[in-house]
């Protein structure tokens, strides 16, 4: 079987709702540092993750919490741009990924500053200091760009979101988007936490201090690009490929 018929499988209709294979990979477009950044392995090693290997590789302080890191481990450490989605049926994750490397080589490097840790709806998370509108721009581009390769959301999915509490905005966009936080409800953060009760929260922030400090002050930039895969419904998303933004350079590749 080759990578493309494992990867894209069709969508079916049954009592007239859309229907998904669940056993089909996820595919998201996420930023993240390389590998051996400084930032990646701290929050590898508290996450208890690293999201560039293949296996499960258990790496550090988070283990052994999952009522802290269960949710962002996951994910693996990263800061979405597009989120989670199935291929559309016709189309395969070669096509995906050779469209995100010629993306990635046409436009240039993103800001995103100093970062700071903060509290977002009870989960803690890293995210600008001083927010900055191009941010929202570059991110609903990448939305706007690759959602030509979005299954529509099935049934399930859609009832899942609703349940949320979102507004009109918000579920236009998960509509229209298949994500309720994108265009100008967008806010740039890589989780790091679980939702931790208040009263959890003063000790929580002193842990992640500890940890994160000293990579706090870097100027961030978005300067690569990364395809995650969850290869079914109760896989861990892991890196793909990894490219560069301005020379679409593959930093990593599918193996």
């Amino acid at each position: 079987m080759s990578v493309s018929s494992a990867f894209a499988k069709p969508t079916e209709r049954k009592g007239g709702c859309l229907m998904q294979d669940l056993s089909a990979p996820r595919f998201a477009i996420y930023y993240t540092p390389p590998q051996d950044h400084p930032l990646t392995v701290a929050a590898s090693k508290w996450l208890g993750r690293d999201a560039f290997a293949r296996e499960n590789v258990v790496v550090g302080a988070g283990v052994g919490e999952p009522g802290i890191t269960s949710d962002p481990r996951r994910y693996g450490f990263h800061a979405t741009l597009k989120a989670p989605f199935r291929l559309k049926e016709g189309t395969s994750v070669e096509a995906l990924e050779r469209a995100l490397r010629g993306f990635a080589a046409t436009i240039s490097v993103c800001p995103i500053g100093h970062l700071r840790i903060d509290l977002i709806g009870g989960f803690f998370a890293l995210v600008p200091v001083h927010p900055l509108p191009t941010l929202r721009g570059f991110a609903s581009r990448v939305v706007e760009t690759f959602d030509r390769f979005r299954a529509p959301m099935d049934a399930d999915d859609l009832k899942r979101r609703m349940s949320h509490q979102l507004d009109d905005v918000e579920t236009t966009n998960l509509v229209t988007s298949g994500y309720p936080y994108v265009r100008d409800r967008f806010r740039f953060h890589m989780t790091l936490t679980d939702r931790v009760p208040e009263e959890q929260r003063a000790g929580m922030r002193d842990r992640l201090d500890a940890v994160f400090q000293p990579y706090l002050s870097e100027d961030y930039h978005i300067d690569t690009l990364s395809l995650f895969v969850q290869e079914h419904r109760s896989a861990d998303f892991v890196v793909r490929s990894q490219f560069a933004l301005k020379t679409g350079s593959a930093l990593k590749l599918a193996v």
